[in-house]
This record gives structure tokens, C-alpha cells and sequence, in this order.
């Protein structure tokens, strides 16, 4: 079994399958920025989406679908059906990967980017509870739902395709390149959102403005499918994927084999995971529901903060190429534990305190994230290496990050922000725990 998740630049981790020749365009081999291209071009599509609906989560949804209850309650109702996605992510991870072993990839990723833009422009389209009662509500839970089973389908196995052919001396620059989707996706979200509360009055924005991000994003989403066909498609790439064994496994097999990979990889990243909704979805929420400040410039410090995280991933990239992948994702969840303890400091220190855990939460963030897709691609042999990828980054959403904004806004409201600091300790301790069993077991392997 390979081992999970090496350290050092010379490291066993993206062993070069020598024996396999590179595919080639007519023109030459196909690069590794070229994959890295196409990984971005996903994410940050993806990301979009992502983004569009928490933020809609804080700023629209309580108000316009529970309008029965208060605030606090309807944020916290919103982002039960936030949770929806994350949970349905592995089943549609699981379906889509049948559906492209019975009619291919390009089929898949077809089907999979269809259902998205489809939840996505329905949730535009969606009547709210003053119309249509309940049903609006079912409707929204249905629409999300099938927003994580298309997240899950989505995948298209070129995050592993491109660390199985980035440079050996760049294996964490070329992992790093394939996060910027993250920071991308929430800075042009959220400016969105920024720009209309800016400059609709609240009646307006409420009423038909909220709905225009969710128009934007199944534009992108059109884009972003020709731009992933394209690549896929081709017969360069369908033979590069081929050639590395990046198909579709059984999932009995795999949890039976690789099962223990799947545990940690997702535990390793997930002090990352976990602090990805407590600086992005959380601090938002708290900040509407026990704060003066405008929601539109607590955007724009957020947007500042995404640079920060884009920079970081960079960063990380440079450091685990000097350093080693375990190493930056461990000294990263030492640092977020640190942070862990300053969250009720920070979050009642006004705006100065706030915007201080935002900046600070980003850059860590941008520095642990931008190693993240390390743990999840490394585990696994090769033939195995598509599906569990796959199923270990959705299992790392769910745990980390999928119900972080209701169990953090729950835990500060009714129990105080010293609860938020135990939550994002856990993710830390959890991290650091799954490296050292990675250590442990492939120092008794070796």
C-alpha cells in the first residue's frame, strides 16, 4: 500500500511513473501548467457556486425563506440546508462514478455540470416562502441537494493528473496552483454581493438583486463545462488519464483496501477545513446578527483577506518545495490552534479585533489550503488514486467544513465565542493527530 503523506522534497510522494511515457499533443508534451489551467478554470467555477449560496445563506435567505422566525433562528434553519450539499457530495460522487464507467468521462462531466447549473438557476427562479409557503423552502433543501450530488459528479480526476506529472522539485507549486479556485470563486462572490448591497436599497436587493449572482454563476458554469470538456476530451489527455490508471474504482474495493488512506487524508487537512467556514461564512453571519458594522464592508475586508489567501496558497507552494508537504500542513495546524484561541478576543474587538482574525484567518488559511489537495492525492495507488481522491476530499468537506457555520453560529449564540475556539481547536488537533498516524504507520512500513 503507498505510504500517505511523505515529507521532503525528495520524497516518494509523486514517485515518476518512468516507465510510462508522457502523452503529447501534435506540438509537444502536454504540460504540467496546462493541467494546472484546467484545474483552476474548475474550482474557481465551483467555488463560485459554493460561494454564491453561503453568502446568500447570511445575507438573503433567513430573511426571505424563514421569515417566521428571527434572525438568529433563520440563519441557523439556512444553514441547516447549507449542511444538504455536503452530505449528498459523496452520493453523487458514487453515482457519477457508475455513470462514467458505463457511458465515460465526458458523459459524466457533462451530466454532472448540467445538474449544478440547473440547481443553480433554480434557486434563481426560486418563489420565496411569502408565495409559495413550505414548498419554497422544500424546494430550496431539493435544489441544494442536487447542487452537492453535481459537486460530487464533478470531478474530473485532473487535480491527481497534475500531481502525478508536476516536476519532481514542484510537486507542492503545481498542488498549490489547483487551490487559487478557492480564493478566486469568494472574491468575485462576494463582490457581487458587495456591489448590490451597496447600491440597492434593501427592499430591492431582497426582492430580484439576490437572485443575479445565481444567473452570473450558471453562466460560468456554462463556460467552465466547455473549458473542462476541452481538455478532458481530447484524445492527449484521455490517453495521459488512461495511462496513469485515473479511472473510476469499485467503492466496496476501495473502502475495503484503502480505507485507512481515506481516513487520513482527510483528517490531515482537517485544521484547514475546518477554518475555512470560520473566516469566510461565520464571522459574516455573527457580524449581521451582533454587529453595527455594514454588510458591505464587511465584505470588502473578507475580499482583502481572499488576496491575502490567493498569496498564501502561492506561498505554500514555495515552502513545501523547500520543506515538505507534512511539514507545512503540520506547522500550519499549530498556527490555526494558536488562532483558536484569540476567536473571542478578536470577534468582540470590533472592527479592529474582526478584522484582524479575518486577515490573519485568511493568510493561515491561504498557507494550509494551498497543501490540502497534497493530502488527499497521496495516499493512494494508482489504480485507486481517482475514486479515492474523490471520495477522501468529500469526507474531509463533510467532517471539516460542511456543518462549521451552523455548529460555530449555534455554539456562540447560545453558549458564547469560547465554543467557536474549542471547534476549530478540534480541527487542528485532528490534523496533527492524522499526521503522526501517517508517520507512525509509514515508518513501519519502511
Amino acid at each position: 500500500m503507498a505510504s500517505s503523506i511523505h515529507n521532503g522534497q525528495g520524497s516518494s510522494e509523486f514517485r515518476p511513473q518512468s516507465n510510462v511515457p508522457p502523452a503529447t499533443h501534435s506540438h509537444g508534451h502536454i504540460e504540467p501548467g496546462e493541467i494546472a489551467v484546467g484545474v483552476v478554470i474548475g474550482r474557481a467555477s465551483e467555488y463560485f457556486d459554493f460561494f454564491v449560496y453561503a453568502l446568500a445563506s447570511v445575507l438573503v435567505f433567513p430573511a426571505i425563506f424563514f421569515p417566521f422566525e428571527n434572525r438568529l433562528e433563520g440563519t441557523l434553519y439556512a444553514f441547516v440546508i447549507f449542511a444538504f450539499a455536503f452530505l449528498a457530495r459523496p452520493i453523487g460522487t458514487v453515482i457519477f462514478m457508475a455513470i462514467q464507467r458505463a457511458y465515460g468521462r465526458e458523459v459524466k462531466l457533462t451530466l454532472a455540470l448540467f445538474l449544478l447549473g440547473f440547481s443553480t438557476a433554480g434557486i434563481a427562479l426560486l418563489p420565496t416562502y411569502e408565495h409559495i409557503g413550505v414548498w419554497a423552502i422544500i424546494l430550496l433543501s431539493l435544489l441544494r441537494v442536487g447542487q452537492g450530488v453535481a459537486l460530487g459528479g464533478a470531478w474530473d480526476g485532473l487535480p491527481s493528473l497534475l500531481a502525478m506529472n508536476a516536476p519532481q522539485n514542484k510537486r507542492g507549486w503545481y498542488a498549490a496552483l489547483g487551490q487559487l479556485g478557492a480564493p478566486i470563486g469568494f472574491i468575485i462572490a462576494a463582490s457581487l454581493f458587495a456591489y448590490m448591497l451597496a447600491d440597492l436599497t434593501t427592499e430591492d436587493f431582497l426582492d430580484w438583486g439576490w437572485r443575479y449572482p445565481f444567473y452570473v454563476a450558471f453562466a460560468i458554469n456554462v463556460v467552465a463545462l466547455f473549458a473542462r470538456l476541452r481538455l478532458v476530451s481530447t484524445p492527449e489527455y484521455a490517453k495521459l488519464l488512461d495511462e496513469r490508471e485515473l479511472e473510476p474504482a469499485g467503492v466496496v474495493e476501495l473502502s475495503r483496501t484503502q480505507g485507512r488512506n481515506i481516513i487520513i487524508g482527510a483528517l490531515a487537512a482537517l485544521a484547514s477545513y475546518a477554518l475555512f467556514h470560520l473566516v469566510t461564512v461565520f464571522p459574516l453571519s455573527w457580524a449581521r446578527l451582533y454587529s453595527l458594522r455594514a454588510m458591505d464592508d464587511f465584505l470588502i475586508t473578507q475580499i482583502i483577506g481572499a488576496v491575502i489567501m490567493a498569496l498564501g496558497i502561492v506561498a505554500s507552494g514555495l515552502i513545501a518545495d523547500r520543506f515538505g508537504r507534512r511539514t507545512v500542513l503540520g506547522s500550519m495546524a499549530l498556527l490555526i490552534a494558536i488562532l483558536s484561541a484569540f476567536v473571542p478576543t478578536l470577534m468582540n474587538g470590533g472592527e479592529y479585533g474582526q478584522n484582524i482574525f479575518i486577515l490573519v484567518g485568511f493568510a493561515l488559511l491561504g498557507l494550509s489550503y494551498g497543501q490540502a489537495a497534497g493530502a488527499v492525492t497521496a495516499n493512494f495507488q494508482k489504480k485507486y488514486r481517482y475514486t479515492g481522491a474523490a471520495l477522501t476530499q468529500d469526507l474531509a468537506w463533510l467532517v471539516g467544513a460542511g456543518f462549521a457555520p451552523l455548529v460555530a453560529l449555534g455554539l456562540s449564540a447560545h453558549f458564547g465565542l469560547a465554543y467557536v475556539s474549542f471547534y476549530l481547536l478540534s480541527g487542528a488537533v485532528g490534523s496533527l493527530a492524522a499526521l503522526s498516524l501517517n508517520r507512525a504507520l509509514e515508518a513501519k512500513e519502511d
